[in-house]
């Protein structure tokens, strides 16, 4: 099938459709990971976008059933310079292009991944279209500049669960303690960790109030990753604030943006954002490199929160971009990266840990 990527900007690529016949929009983003790419797909903050891995060559091993962040793949599209089509691993269970068949991916291959990246990190993300079945390139960009974007529109409400429901995940160990995580798009791995350091873990929408929050009586609250815009949410802000001095509070990638704006702060779009399993980030503390995963396009303008004393704690060390932040009053803290990494480094595990001591004191003296 032939298939096209058209951008915004009148920019073009063909190539070859690979899985499924058809069309769809969404945001021009790359990601540079070498692996990984089913949980990159199944990672609900990729709602809106459509992903291009600058790794040449996706889907060689395949596959399955665990390696998921969701319930189903939440990306746009998916373009590669080439897709497998051979499968080569012993926990495959299925091939990349049933996967794509299954789940009703269109995903274009053939495409010069380099070209399209430094055009992307040149002129910045944007709007685009992917199609197999119209091959007018006027016409698809005239759609690709008609497209909605992500810019004001929230796409969590696509995502978040429709009910609070609590994650079992897997062992048998005691929960001495009890995490409310707000699930903005909230990845399943961020939930598993939660078991592991000891929690019983409640998983509510987006929409939960402070109120009904603090009435399951949590020893912390976690705000999650999710898509798109955070000053789209103006439901939310309210609401995190009011958890302010309450109870502990860690937020991560989305749920640190909105963190940003409960502070009374604002938040910004980047040129092309962080996108992959190796970004370098400084701890201001200590002065350690970590290398993480990320993805967000969006980032905190710390220098606009006036009425609260909140401290940078670690920086992205490509373009200086705030990665973490700490209430100097009450114990909140959040990072921009991933420390539950999938795909990625394990750097960052330790963040949880620190979440759990926090949990543990608010438990024993139920002081937030």
């Amino acid at each position: 099938m032939k298939a096209f990527v058209a951008l915004e900007d009148g920019t073009i690529f063909e190539g070859v459709g690979f899985g499924l016949e058809g069309e769809k929009e969404g945001e021009i983003v790359f990601n540079t990971s070498m692996t990984g790419y089913q949980e990159i797909m199944t990672d609900p903050s990729y709602k809106g976008q459509i992903v291009t891995m600058t790794y040449p060559l996706i889907g060689n091993y395949g596959v399955n059933s665990d390696d998921v962040e969701s319930d189903a793949p939440k990306v746009e599209g998916f373009i590669a310079r080439e897709f497998s089509k051979i499968t080569s691993n012993w926990r495959a269970t299925g091939d990349l292009g049933e996967y794509f068949r299954k789940h009703n991916i269109i995903a274009v291959e053939e495409i010069d991944t380099r070209a399209l990246t430094r055009h992307l990190r040149v002129s910045g993300v944007m709007r685009g279209i992917i199609s197999t079945v119209d091959h007018d390139p006027e016409k698809l960009v005239k759609k690709a500049r008609e497209s909605r974007g992500i810019v004001g529109v929230d796409l969590v409400s696509g995502v978040t669960c429709r009910a609070a429901y609590e994650f079992e995940g897997v062992g048998t160990e005691a929960r001495s303690l009890h995490c409310v995580v707000m699930d903005f798009g909230v990845k399943r791995n961020i939930l598993r960790i939660l078991r592991q350091i000891g929690c019983r873990v409640t998983v509510v929408p987006a929409l939960t109030g402070a109120a009904d929050i603090i009435a399951l009586k949590p020893d912390g609250v976690l705000l999650s990753n999710g898509p798109g815009d955070p000053e789209a949410l103006g439901y939310a802000i309210p609401e995190i604030r009011s958890l302010f001095g309450r109870v502990p509070i860690f937020g991560i990638c989305l749920g640190q943006q909105l963190l940003g704006l409960a502070y009374g702060g604002r938040t910004y779009k980047l040129k092309f954002g962080h996108r992959g399993a190796n970004q370098p980030i400084k701890d201001l503390a200590t002065g350690r490199i970590y290398i993480t995963s990320e993805n967000h396009g969006f980032a905190v303008d710390v220098d606009s929160i006036k009425n609260e004393t909140v401290r940078v704690t670690h920086i992205n060390l490509n373009d200086g971009t705030v990665e973490g932040m700490e209430h100097e009053a009450y114990p909140i803290f959040s990072v921009q990266y991933h420390p539950e990494a999938s795909p990625g480094p394990h750097d960052a595990y330790g963040l949880f840990e620190k979440f759990r001591a926090m949990m543990d004191s608010f438990k024993r003296t139920g002081n937030a």
